[in-house]
C-alpha cells in the first residue's frame, strides 16, 4: 500500500502543476487578446476608450475571449484556494472576493458594452455589463489585499511581488473609479487630444490585476506542492 501511495503522489503533484500552468496560460491568452484588439482597431484610442468598447470593432470576439479567459482562470484559482489549509478568515474572505470578481467578469462577457460615445445613453446590455464590472473591479483589489498574508506565507519568495501588485491594483482601481465618475459627468480629466484617460487607466488596472492573478496561481501551486512534499 505504501508503494502505491508513493506512486500516486507524483501524479497528483503533476496534475496540480498543470492546473496552475493552465491558469497562467489563460491569463496570458487574455492579455494577448486585449493587445490584439487594440492593434486591430486603430479607429479607437486605447487612452480614452475602455477595453470592453472594442467588442464593437474589428475582431470584437477577442474581447469576449479575453473576458471569458480571465473569468475562468479566476474561478479556477478561487476553487484551488479552497484546497489550501490554514489562512482562516483572510483566505475565506479573499476566496469570496475572487469569486465575485470571476462572476462579474463572466457576466460582463455575456453582456457586451455599447459602442464608444454611448456613456450617457446606455442600452440594457451596457447597464448589465457595467453593473457586473463595477463590483468585480472592487472585489479583485480586496482579494489581493486580504490574501497577501496567506499567499505570502505559502510562497515566501513571491511575498514582496504579491504585496506590490496588490498595492498597484488598489491604486489603479481608485484612479479608474475617478476617471469613470468624470466620464459620467462629462469628461474633464483628459490630456491633449484625449478627452479622458479612462482607457489608459483601465488597462493599467487590468495589467496589475492579471499579473497578481498569475502570481497568486503560482503561490497556490507552490503551497499545494509543498504540502504534498511535507506529507510524503
Amino acid at each position: 500500500m505504501e508503494s502505491v501511495r508513493e506512486i500516486r503522489r507524483p501524479s497528483g503533484a503533476r496534475h496540480r502543476d498543470m492546473t496552475g500552468r493552465s491558469t497562467v496560460a489563460a491569463l496570458a491568452l487574455a492579455a494577448g487578446a486585449i493587445a490584439a484588439a487594440d492593434l486591430l482597431n486603430p479607429q479607437y484610442s486605447p487612452v480614452s476608450e475602455a477595453v470592453s468598447r472594442y467588442v464593437n470593432g474589428s475582431a470584437g470576439w477577442l474581447v469576449t475571449l479575453a473576458l471569458v479567459a480571465i473569468g475562468a482562470a479566476s474561478a479556477l484559482l478561487a476553487a484551488r484556494l479552497g484546497r489550501l489549509p490554514g489562512g482562516g478568515v483572510a483566505r475565506r474572505t479573499g476566496r469570496t472576493a475572487l469569486a465575485v470578481w470571476a462572476g462579474g467578469v463572466l457576466v460582463a462577457a455575456v453582456f457586451p458594452a455599447d459602442p464608444p460615445g454611448h456613456w450617457s445613453r446606455p442600452t440594457l446590455s451596457e447597464m448589465v455589463h457595467g453593473t457586473a464590472a463595477m463590483p468585480a473591479f472592487v472585489a479583485l483589489p480586496l482579494a489581493a489585499l486580504v490574501l497577501a498574508g496567506p499567499l505570502g506565507a505559502r510562497w515566501p519568495a513571491g511575498r514582496t511581488a504579491l504585496r506590490a501588485l496588490a498595492a498597484a491594483s488598489v491604486v489603479t482601481t481608485v484612479a479608474l473609479a475617478v476617471c469613470l465618475v468624470d466620464v459620467m459627468d462629462g469628461p474633464s480629466l483628459g490630456v491633449g487630444s484625449a478627452p479622458t484617460l479612462v482607457g489608459l487607466v483601465e488597462r493599467l488596472a487590468i495589467a496589475a490585476d492579471l499579473a497578481w492573478l498569475a502570481l497568486a496561481a503560482t503561490a497556490v501551486s507552490t503551497g499545494i506542492r509543498n504540502d504534498g512534499n511535507a506529507h510524503a
